[in-house]
């Protein structure tokens, strides 16, 4: 492993570290690829994300142009991770911060601008964008409501892009030794895709910059379309990217090809990342890197050379992408392999475990111990063999036809046995096994018979995962 020299001097302040993340090769997620892929780890930044590298300059041209002054007050809408750019640099110089965020981003990115001293106030996410309640109107109010006070305005200031154009860029230009070929990122704001597409057209016109976006925001139909007509967007859970309308930060004719990509592949992504690559980012990195990984398989080119970008760190997701109960409440996870064991586990009633008759034993109390205890169908049981089985519906249309019949020992009647089957068994292989003329298993554990599933005791399960 070689040594690299890093962080040889001491800084003036935490601002000094912001940018100059490192370029990583993917070596684990695109096996098979020829195309090499490289990720821009913006989580090596101070607060964990790209927007460190805002935070900074929207506050000294705020402090040049005279809007903000000693004491006061920065107020914005964010989905975190600007706020904590904000945040970092207002700490050291002093003013106070005031955050608005829609209710769909993560607790953890609430918690840890307030760790930074900044008060937040949540806004509902299913509201239109021009709604008094939504995060950037209610921002705008709060701003020019309290004295002293200046709104970042992350959506429609030109210190975001232009931060981008000098830092993001020309890093990515120097790190790839002028070898970049595709630069691949999404736009919440659009200030990474503008500025630093911006910066590596005018350095290479032939570098292909490529936006992802997620499916329900509208930038990729308003791309695809050149603004004509305002598709209408849908909730999505990927946070900081993807949007109900066009940013003033967003260049869209920087933009040589806009994808859309589901929340179920974007997550799926970020985990492999962290998974395969130990790179613990968040969904819209794995958005991006989806989308890297498309454009690579499609190039299948050794000598070109893609960039995805790396937004922030997946301990802001903590609760959402990385807790496997919230995937699959969102149907992002396939469900859990249960097994029978699990199913009987879910059954209840004051039944016996195994409702069942011997051999000897009539029709006419076989049919009342099925409606005694609403069963529709019994194992016949010679001592812990069964041996046959009995339904409801057989026995009933074999005795309205012959009353005879209901005097009959079920030996004489019965069904072939229920299959025996092991509870460590999977669900899915066992659903194989149950039909109309198979209607249930026997659930057996160290030899013993511990109870019965039925073809509606799988499909209750399975509904209810």
């Amino acid at each position: 492993m070689t040594t690299i020299a890093r962080h040889t001097r001491p800084y003036d302040s935490v601002l000094d570290t912001i940018g100059w993340t490192p370029l990583v090769r993917l070596t684990r997620i695109t096996r098979g690829v020829r195309t090499p892929v490289y990720g821009k780890a913006e989580f090596f930044n101070p607060g964990g994300s790209v927007k460190d590298r805002i935070g900074l300059p929207i506050i000294e041209r705020a402090e040049r142009d005279g809007s903000l002054r000693p004491g006061g007050t920065i107020v914005e809408g964010t989905s975190g991770n600007t706020g904590v750019g904000l945040a970092i640099a207002a700490a050291l110089k002093g003013y106070r911060c005031i955050f608005t965020m829609p209710d769909k981003m993560s607790q953890e990115k609430v918690r840890l601008l307030k760790a930074f001293g900044a008060e937040v106030i949540i806004t509902p996410t299913a509201v239109p964008p021009d709604h008094p309640d939504n995060y950037v109107m209610m921002a705008k109010r709060i701003a020019s409501e309290t004295p002293n006070a200046i709104l970042a305005n992350q959506f429609y200031n030109d210190a975001n892009p232009d931060a981008h154009y000098a830092t993001t860029g020309p890093e990515l230009w120097e790190q790839s030794e002028g070898r970049i070929t595709h630069f691949v990122a999404a736009a919440g704001t659009g200030g990474t895709l503008t500025g630093a597409g911006r910066y590596l057209k005018e350095k290479n016109p032939k570098i292909r910059i490529i936006a992802g976006d997620p499916h329900g925001s509208i930038l990729a139909e308003m791309w695809r379309t050149k603004g004509k007509g305002k598709p209408e967007g849908t909730p999505y859970k990927i946070e900081g990217i993807g949007q109900d309308k066009i940013p003033g930060t967003l260049d869209m004719s920087v933009i040589d090809d806009y994808q859309t990509v589901a929340d179920r592949d974007a997550f799926a992504m970020a985990r492999r990342l962290t998974r395969e690559e130990g790179l613990f980012v968040g969904g819209s990195a794995g958005l991006i890197t989806h989308v890297a990984l498309e454009v690579a398989r499609r190039l299948d080119d050794p000598k070109a050379f893609v960039v995805t970008f790396l937004c922030d760190t997946g301990e802001r997701y903590l609760s959402k992408l990385y807790n496997d109960e919230w995937m699959r409440e969102n149907q992002m996870l396939e469900p859990e392999k249960g097994t029978l064991g699990t199913v009987l586990g879910t059954k209840s009633g004051d039944a016996p475990v195994v409702v069942s008759v011997a051999p000897g034993t009539t029709v006419r109390q076989a049919l009342r111990l099925m409606s005694q205890h609403d069963v529709s169908q019994l194992p016949v049981m010679d001592g812990a063999n069964c041996v046959g089985s009995v339904s409801d519906w057989s026995l009933s249309a074999k005795s309205l036809d012959n009353s005879k019949l209901l005097d009959m020992t079920v030996s004489e009647v019965m069904d072939p046995p229920f299959p025996m089957v092991d509870a460590a068994q999977h669900v899915e292989s066992v659903a194989k096994l149950l039909s109309k003329a198979n209607p249930a298993v026997l659930v057996r554990r160290d030899g013993t018979v511990q109870g019965i599933v039925t073809r509606s005791d799988l499909l209750q399960f399975i509904m209810a995962r």
